[in-house]
């Protein structure tokens, strides 16, 4: 054992974890002291594990006294922050130690005082003129992990470079024992009260007539979502029992992401059971929102293409004249000729809520394809399941009172703009960059079927810079990148085709369809 690692355990307040690392072989040792988490989407995330590549206790306490020594160096010294958790495990007495650090540093720490959504703190961050929010939560990640989500001043997450001075700060920390902590009462609920107020005005129609299926697949939001949706008028709605209260082993599903298969069968059950007229399942943090519709004799869950596309056009029915509404480059195109045909801007971001709130100015909504939604941005400048879940609510009760659905919108949207079909292929690969390097080197010039025009984004010399290719055929386009939080590369598939009347979708489908079979199995092949 190195003197680094001896050091490390020496210092570890959390007598659990020294018991953990020195009863390691070397090779495991050597694995988790490779290298510190770094901030990836928003923050850290990893394993719930003792040493600097994982969540534990120490982790936290180093983490929180560099982002204090950042914000200082800021002109931040002394100033508001506010924490916050989710159930997961670890969560409290990570929360707790953030909470102590910040306290000792001498700022003015708002602690949470339960387990809430992660929009709560992105909530509160705002309203309270904050210049910080700390989220313990790893989001919809498996069970064994855990994470640090930070916002900065104004609520949104942090962008380059203040996550590499963020780290670099980290960097410069002692010892986790070393770091001074003082004890901190947690607020009451006041601030819970203020954004669930704020939700209940969120509906533009009077309309609440319907029947709402709800899940909260094991996390925080069951609570809060039922809270906001009966202050916004909704009162019938049916839970799925089992997945309501919070659990961190989310015993009922093999991942806690609505998008995966088999963790939306549930509610989906429920909702043809109790004949709901919407299902609706948020992530376990209840920072996203999936959106179940019944579709001929079966229930499905809609993509998050078609939940952002309806929410934009709701959002923007009441929206002054040119406000703006954003998506990123792996959603699909429908967004980009809905909002000029609405008389709204459009603008396309880099993927990540961190780049999608600052889109631009007059900015009333954004979404991206991964079922998240920002409906509300001068309040919550971050996805927000919770107020989507309201503001979808009241969509289909006001589409309700004349007798429409959806899928009927859907429907209208195909006459349009034409049917546009989207798709992904998400595969966990190790050779991620030698794969990306292979297909920059060998570029496909046709896919099913047209020609293809080619873009790199990594050679773009200034805005949407980053490590994707995209492929646009006529009817067809494709993008490639690796993910950004997980060992993966993701392939967005999508093909539009003109509908002239309501007799052709079928068959316009049917096209985009077999054509969308092509490009996976170009994607299943990269």
């Amino acid at each position: 054992m190195n003197q680094a690692v001896q050091d490390w355990i020496n210092s570890d307040p959390d007598p659990a974890s020294r018991a953990e690392l020195e009863s390691l072989p070397e090779h495991e040792l050597a694995e988790r002291f490779s290298s510190p988490l770094t901030f990836g989407t928003a923050g850290l995330r990893g394993p719930v594990r003792a040493g600097p590549h994982g969540m534990n206790l120490a982790v936290v306490i180093r983490t929180t006294s560099g982002l204090g020594a950042w914000l200082s160096a800021h002109g931040h010294g002394g100033s508001r922050v506010v924490v916050g958790r989710d159930a997961r495990r670890g969560s409290e007495a990570f929360a707790t130690a953030a909470a102590e650090v910040l306290t000792a540093a001498g700022f003015e720490v708002i602690l949470l005082p339960r387990p809430l959504p992660t929009p709560v703190v992105a909530f509160a961050v705002r309203r309270l003129g904050a210049s910080a929010g700390i989220q313990i939560t790893a989001s919809h990640n498996p069970a064994t992990d855990n994470g640090y989500k930070v916002y900065l001043d104004g609520g949104s997450q942090l962008v380059s470079p203040a996550d590499r001075e963020i780290e670099n700060a980290i960097a410069r920390v002692g010892g986790a024992s070393s770091v001074p902590r003082t004890a901190v009462s947690p607020v009451d609920n006041s601030l819970v009260a203020q954004y669930i107020s704020r939700l209940a005005a969120l509906p533009h129609g009077h309309a609440r007539n319907i029947r709402i299926a709800l899940t909260a697949l094991h996390g925080v939001g069951g609570k809060t979502a039922l809270s906001a949706l009966a202050a916004a008028g909704f009162t019938d709605i049916h839970v799925v029992a089992e997945q309501f209260d919070p659990d961190p082993n989310f015993p009922t599903v093999t991942f806690p992401n609505p998008e995966e298969p088999g963790a939306a069968d549930a509610i989906l059950a429920l909702a043809e059971q109790v004949n709901a007229d919407i299902a609706i399942a948020l992530d376990p943090d209840a920072d996203r929102c999936a959106v179940g519709i019944r579709d001929g004799d079966g229930w499905r869950m809609l993509r998050g293409d078609e939940t952002g596309v309806l929410l934009a056009d709701h959002v923007l029915a009441t929206a002054p004249p040119n406000s703006l509404v954003a998506t990123t480059i792996v959603s699909s195109t429908l967004l980009s000729k809905l909002a000029p045909a609405r008389g709204a801007r459009f603008a396309s971001t880099l993927t990540g809520f961190k780049w999608l709130t600052r889109a631009g100015d007059g900015l009333v909504y954004a979404y991206e394809e991964a079922i998240g939604h920002c409906v509300d941005p001068d309040v919550v400048r971050d996805k927000d399941g919770i107020s989507a879940a309201v503001l979808v609510s009241d969509l289909v009760a006001t589409l309700a009172e004349t007798n429409r659905t959806l899928l009927d919108v859907l429907g209208d949207y195909a006459l349009e703009f034409g049917y546009h079909h989207g798709d992904q292929v998400s595969r966990r690969v190790a050779d991620i960059s030698a794969r990306m390097s292979r297909l920059r080197a060998n570029p496909p010039v046709e896919l099913a079927g047209e020609s293809v025009l080619v873009e790199d984004l990594s050679l773009n010399d200034q805005g949407l810079r980053t490590d994707a290719m995209i492929f646009t055929g006529a009817t067809t386009r494709v993008v490639v990148r690796p993910s950004g939080t997980e060992p993966k590369l993701k392939v967005y598939l999508e093909v539009a085709i003109p509908v002239n009347n309501r007799s052709e979708l079928a068959e316009a489908q049917a096209v985009a369809k077999a054509r969308a079979e092509k490009l996976r199995a170009f994607a299943m092949n990269l």
